[in-house]
């Protein structure tokens, strides 16, 4: 393999492993820096010892590079395969194999880490045939939300992209946008008539008493613009963030509200959130909802945290004809129109 195709594949497994980011965002600086200089250049650097005189290459890097160009499998790269290469997890999961798009996508537009041509072309090599993006709204500065001009300039990269890719990929013009405090969406309306598909959710006052994040999340789901109720309760279970308590809300009242507005309820797969809890997901499958299975990745290597929303819905029953992410990409398009 190629010194950026080792890069890549050592990035993607360390996202999926959720290492520590500063450490994969080294390695995909260098994957920058050497991404479009000549191999026979790197080959003549690795030679003469002066790789560490591009900007981003230090001596972990280095060695990766110079393993690569001697025809070998760089030694990081065998040591990442081994704790996360796994995927015998998930490849008999019948569910994960009829997944065929995601909903919930980040890039460095807002708060991911890697730009959408990776998380496209990273997704391509997943096997999947749709994506949608959908990067933070203004309100959420703190994830460098997408102001109205900001999500215009995306529009069109998002056109750019889907040029280029003819018939082989579709890439989804989306947003995750934040529900205000009465229920309204936060971006304009003829901005998010543009969109294909709106997924929304709550970031803001999540301890709110239930008889006023009822009606809140009830509004949003009710404004024929949304598609998608993310990650509905916003508890975290694990991870670096710490944990956080479900918000209180009457369910069956939301969920029934998503039933009569044709708006799926999500099954984030992030391991950290695994929303919504075990008993949400049985009450919306009762009550007839449809779910969508969302990655809610901010890296290449989390699209593959499909997996764990796969087994909570196989572990509930969850049938793949009601997954809108398990549909071809004509049908969740016309299915978002309406």
């Amino acid at each position: 393999m190629s010194p950026v195709e080792a890069l890549r594949r050592i990035c993607f497994l360390l996202e999926r492993g959720r290492e520590n980011r500063y450490r994969v965002d080294a390695l995909r600086r260098t994957l920058e820096s050497i991404r479009l200089i000549p191999e026979d250049e790197l080959r003549e650097r690795a030679q003469s010892g002066t790789l560490k005189q591009l900007k981003g290459i230090g001596d972990a890097s280095a060695a990766i590079i110079t393993e690569a160009l001697r025809g070998e499998v760089p030694r990081y790269l065998t040591t990442v395969e081994r704790e996360h290469g796994d995927q015998s997890a998930w490849e008999g999961s019948e569910l994960y194999g009829r997944l065929v798009g995601d909903l919930h996508v980040h890039s460095n537009w807002s708060d991911g880490g890697s730009p959408i041509e990776e998380m496209v072309l990273s997704s391509v090599e997943l096997g999947q045939e749709w994506m949608a993006l959908t990067d933070h709204s203004p309100r959420l500065t703190v994830a460098n939300g997408l102001s109205r001009e900001r999500l215009e300039q995306q529009l069109i990269r998002v056109d750019a992209i889907n040029g280029s890719l003819g018939d082989s990929f579709r890439l989804l013009k989306g947003i995750e946008v934040d529900i205000n405090l009465d229920g309204t969406l936060d971006q304009d309306d003829d901005m998010l008539d543009r969109l294909d598909v709106v997924t929304a959710s709550i970031h803001s006052k999540l301890r709110q008493p239930s008889l006023e994040l009822t009606p809140r999340m009830v509004a949003a789901v009710r404004n024929p613009r949304t598609n998608v109720l993310a990650h509905c309760t916003g508890r975290l279970v694990t991870g670096g963030r710490g944990t956080r308590p479900p918000s209180t809300f009457d369910a069956e009242k939301v969920f029934r509200a998503c039933l009569e507005n044709d708006v799926a309820v999500e099954i984030n797969s992030r391991p950290e959130r695994q929303d919504p809890p075990d008993e949400l997901i049985e009450l919306a499958r009762d009550l007839g909802c449809l779910f969508t299975i969302d990655s809610d990745a901010h890296a290449p290597g989390q699209l593959d945290f499909k997996y764990l929303g796969c087994e909570r819905a196989e572990r509930h029953g969850i049938p793949a004809e009601r997954i809108v992410t398990t549909w071809p990409v004509e049908d969740v398009l016309e299915w978002a129109r309406g």
